[in-house]
């Protein structure tokens, strides 16, 4: 029986009425069903790792109309013509880590982000945890490249001036008989190059006090913290300053494929002529990869709900805290299960939760997702209070029904090169995706030997953090420029002259949101509630706009759309 027959098999078997057929070295499903679940189910019951590419499901749901793409309001010939050896797409962590790697090779790279600033969509909505990967298979790409990024982050904090915090990974046992299976979680430990050591039942009262969780477990040392936004930032700053162009509000329309070659690339600001171009969409990856004649994959959006605690809570715990589990989020369990997490900076976080969605930017939260993500991990602490959540946020992982990560030179597409389907461990992974990924592209560039960038420059400085001083240290800063004095943000004790570092950033900064993503102005128990108006007021007047032309989160979010008159701008 061959492959497609025995999808086409498994399909009717379970009563799903669909077409399956090969496709591009993988299996295609179309068809029409009546719930989203059962669509997600048909592609997950095509998969086949040994026999198959990939799964393109092209069912649709019954009824439905997609939510339109968001799409930047830009329209110019500002990039016609442009001509740059490599073009990556996609503004989050993987590209710009991509695209830093990129100018450590003699080459000319540019990036292009469809919103507003980089890390706007998955790696501004998630906890922001270096996986240690222990719930991952061996041999597979995500535990592949976990380890190796994991090892990564230790320079890139210290080159990049971005925060680490090695806070461990407590997984705890839920029942008697788990502990029996330790043994064999040691030798995946150890196939997979990841440190563990059990933890006794005495120890890990230390962490969670419910009486039903009293039976140890044990502690992956390597799990850490990073902000994943400002990570980004950091990555796309040395990437700028290295020679990258990066291009917001740049959104990628088409691409003219001619005898298995992309020649160019159409956007809302002109056609791009590169030479090499890498995928690194996200949730939109498939949808490039359809553009580039080299569609074997489609992401089905899963989106989680995370709970965002105030700074009060996180002595409860001190590392990351998360149940055993038999199913790993590469197997059948599609999904880690969440746990209570430490950020970086020291607010905890509670969640994620996973539901399947059509939509590919529902960032929407609802009572009933926040409900099943407190009562499941407050569990865990049970001293933590609903009344310490400060905010709550969403966020769609680029889930692909093989569950891995989607990293390779296209056997279809002579110069085109993915890195797509990054969803959990994405944030830990991307380093070490983006090593092997510029690596390759340098070599389609050179035609063989990948040539040095001999002026390769790998630091980059942060914003001073004010707050984190000591007071001589502070009083040194505030005499050289006063404005690091006026604090702005009293929850986060952010100071005008940290929100002014953010605006003259190399990056475009012109947005609430996106100050914001760099000095945490607004991230506190008020939200913002006392501190916006300030931060509108600072952004306008250093950049010579009104205040009514200052957004939260780019173009249609003005945060004053009147003017003094009344006249809606």
């Amino acid at each position: 029986m061959t492959y497609i027959q025995r999808v086409r098999r498994a399909l009717k078997k379970r009563g799903f009425e669909v077409g399956a057929e090969e496709f591009n070295g993988g299996v295609r499903l179309t068809g029409e069903l009546d719930s989203w679940d059962d669509v997600v189910e048909c592609g997950r019951l095509a998969v086949d790792k040994k026999r198959s590419r990939g799964v393109v499901n092209d069912i649709t749901l019954r009824g439905y109309s997609p939510e339109p793409v968001r799409r930047p309001d830009t329209r110019d010939d500002s990039l016609d013509g442009y001509a740059p050896d490599v073009l990556v797409i996609g503004g989050g962590i993987v590209g710009t880590a991509i695209a830093r790697e990129l100018t450590r090779y003699k080459l000319k790279a540019a990036l292009v982000e469809k919103e507003y600033d980089v890390a706007t969509a998955q790696s501004s909505r998630n906890d922001g945890m270096i996986h240690a990967g222990i719930d991952l298979k061996p041999n597979c790409r995500k535990v592949k490249y976990n380890t190796r990024g994991n090892k990564l982050y230790d320079v890139l904090s210290r080159e990049l001036d971005v925060p680490i915090e090695r806070t461990g990974q407590l997984v705890f046992y839920t029942a008697r008989w788990q502990k029996l299976v330790y043994p064999l979680i040691k030798l995946r430990a150890s196939k997979n190059d990841i440190p563990i050591y059990p933890v006794s039942r005495e120890k890990a009262k230390e962490y969670v006090r419910e009486p039903g969780f009293n039976y140890g477990g044990f502690m992956c040392p390597s799990a850490g913290a990073v902000s994943p936004y400002l990570m980004s930032v950091a990555l796309a700053e040395n990437a700028v300053k290295n020679g990258l162009d990066l291009f917001v509000d740049t959104m990628v329309t088409g691409m003219e494929v001619k005898e298995g070659k992309i020649v160019s690339v159409a956007t809302n600001r002109g056609t791009i002529y590169p030479k090499v171009v890498i995928n690194a969409a996200g949730v939109f990856s498939d949808k490039i990869a359809e553009m580039a004649r080299d569609r074997h994959f489609t992401i089905h959006p899963r989106r989680g709900v995370e709970a965002v605690l105030d700074k009060k809570s996180y002595p409860k715990s001190k590392t990351v805290l998360g149940r055993f589990s038999i199913s790993g989020s590469s197997g059948k369990g599609h999904t880690k299960g969440g746990g209570v997490i430490v950020t970086i900076d020291h607010n905890l976080l509670l969640g994620p939760s996973a539901r399947e969605c059509p939509e590919r930017e529902n960032e929407a939260t609802t009572r009933e997702e926040l409900d099943e993500v407190v009562e499941k991990q407050t569990a865990l602490a049970p001293e933590i209070k609903r009344s310490d959540i400060i905010t709550y946020f969403a966020g769609t992982r680029a889930a692909t029904y093989e569950e891995d990560f989607i990293v390779e030179v296209s056997p279809v597409t002579k110069n085109f090169i993915q890195a797509a389907g990054i969803q959990s461990p994405g944030v830990t992974a991307a380093p070490a995706i983006a090593e092997d990924v510029a690596l390759w592209a340098a070599k389609m560039i050179s035609g063989g030997e990948a040539i040095p960038n001999e002026n390769f420059d790998p630091t980059r400085k942060g914003i001073p953090v004010v707050r984190e001083m000591t007071p001589a240290e502070r009083e040194e800063l505030i005499r050289s420029d006063p404005d690091f004095g006026e604090v702005v943000c009293r929850c986060e004790q952010i100071t005008k002259g940290e929100i002014l570092a953010a605006v003259r950033s190399p990056l475009k900064v012109d947005s609430v949101d996106a100050v914001k993503r760099r000095v945490r102005a607004g991230m506190g128990r008020c939200q913002g509630g006392f501190c916006q108006p300030l931060v509108v007021d600072i952004i306008a007047k250093e950049l010579g706009i009104s205040p009514e032309e200052v957004t939260k989160k780019g173009a249609g979010s003005a945060v004053a759309p009147y003017s003094e008159k009344g006249r809606r701008v």
